[in-house]
This record gives structure tokens, C-alpha cells and sequence, in this order.
């Protein structure tokens, strides 16, 4: 671990003292030891059992934001849930292109090979991603890879200030968290193989918002086109 430490994390981040950045991974890897000590002395059965296979039944597409993981909100046991993790938890529409496409490969294996029951979207507040797409230009060209992601929910930014022309740029943002989650939503039905699930009645998708502040998790009610808490 010290050979380690004196290579790799004066590198993270060099405007960071060094005594800061090693003690930041010393608690990241303190936390892995904690956890493994736990998991042998309590469970090591279920982590046998847990090694052979993975038999998840929830998918969660989130952002990659540190403060939102979904295992930790949820508290979640390993296993439990197939996690994506992406910038504003987004999913494209359905693109058979022959591109790379990390969401889309992620949402197949979850729908085709593990068979989950459950597709959730959950996005969150003070979403970087979202106030990136808020603060971007849409009139200039997309310079870097988070301006070109975003870019696919440029109606939602458009339609969310003409829409909402004399809120503030807080309630901007907070608005268009929530629409970004419904478009997601619509995008997974572009999927045939999500689809056909849907209409057998074998897949269910959700909706939700994290309001980090409130520690308040709101999940999106069709009928009503709102979210509501949980």
C-alpha cells in the first residue's frame, strides 16, 4: 500500500498538499478494511454465495456525483442493485449505430441478461451536469465531452426558459433536474428489448429525485406529471 501511495497520489491531485491527498485515499482504503473485516466476521456466507453469481432485480441509471450514490442512499446490500453511474444520469434514445455506447450496453445487459424487474432514473439537485447544459452556449460548438453530452437535452434547457421565462436561475435548474428525468424515461422506451418488457408487463420504470439537502427522495407520478416524496 505505501509503495502505492508515493506514486499514485501525489500525481491525483498536485494542487493538494501531500499530506492532504494521502490522508484522503488512507480513508478511502481504511474504509475498504473496515468493510472486508466486517464482511468475514458476519457474513461470509453471503459473500460466498455472492461471489458465484449476481441476481440483481433493480437497475439504478444515476449521476456521477459523490454525494448521490444509490447504494448508500438506499442502504443496499452488495447485490443488490446494477448500477450506472453517468454525468446527470442521462440515457439516450435507442442508436444502433455501431458506436461505443456505455449507457446502452449497460441497460442491455441489465434487461437481456440479468433480468431485472426494475429500470429507476434517478436524478438529484445541485446537479453539475444540469447547471453545465444551464450556463453552455448552444449557439457555439460543443468544445469537450461534457458540453457534447449534454447537448442531447438542449430542448429541455430551451423549453424550460421559455416556459419558465420569470423564475430565477435556482428554480432553472431545480426544473430542469426533474424534466431531464422524464426525457431519460421516454429514452428507455426507444429500446425494442425494453420495450417488449414493458409490454409484457415483466419491466417497470421509475423516476426519481434526490433532494441531498432534505435527504428527501421524490419519485414521479405519471398520472399527475409531478414528483412526489416517498
Amino acid at each position: 500500500m505505501g509503495e502505492v501511495q508515493s506514486q499514485t497520489v501525489p500525481h491525483a491531485v498536485p494542487w493538494m498538499p501531500e499530506e492532504t491527498r494521502v490522508n484522503a485515499l488512507e480513508k478511502v482504503i481504511d474504509g475498504f478494511r473496515r468493510f472486508r473485516d466486517d464482511a468475514m466476521q458476519t457474513r461470509p456466507e453471503f459473500f460466498e454465495k455472492l461471489a458465484r453469481q449476481q441476481t440483481p432485480k433493480v437497475m439504478v441509471i444515476g449521476c456521477c456525483d459523490s454525494r448521490v450514490d444509490p447504494a448508500i442512499i438506499t442502504s443496499a446490500d452488495p447485490g443488490d442493485l446494477f448500477i450506472l453511474r453517468n454525468v446527470a444520469n442521462l440515457v439516450p434514445p435507442f442508436e444502433p449505430d455501431g458506436a461505443r455506447h456505455g449507457t446502452s450496453a449497460a441497460l442491455e445487459f441489465a434487461v437481456d441478461g440479468l433480468k431485472v424487474e426494475h429500470i429507476v432514473v434517478m436524478g438529484h439537485a445541485g446537479c453539475g451536469g444540469i447547471r453545465a447544459l444551464l450556463q453552455r452556449d448552444p449557439t457555439q460548438p460543443s468544445t469537450d465531452f461534457i458540453d457534447v453530452w449534454m447537448s442531447q437535452i438542449d430542448g429541455v434547457r430551451e423549453q424550460v426558459l421559455h416556459d419558465h421565462a420569470h423564475v430565477d436561475a435556482h428554480e432553472h435548474q431545480h426544473i430542469c433536474e426533474l424534466e431531464s428525468i422524464k426525457v431519460s424515461l421516454k429514452n428507455l422506451a426507444t429500446f425494442p428489448w425494453i420495450a417488449e418488457r414493458l409490454e409484457q408487463g415483466t419491466l417497470q420504470l421509475h423516476g426519481w429525485y434526490y433532494d441531498i439537502g432534505r435527504a428527501q427522495l421524490m419519485a414521479y407520478d405519471a398520472a399527475s406529471d409531478d414528483f412526489k416524496p416517498m
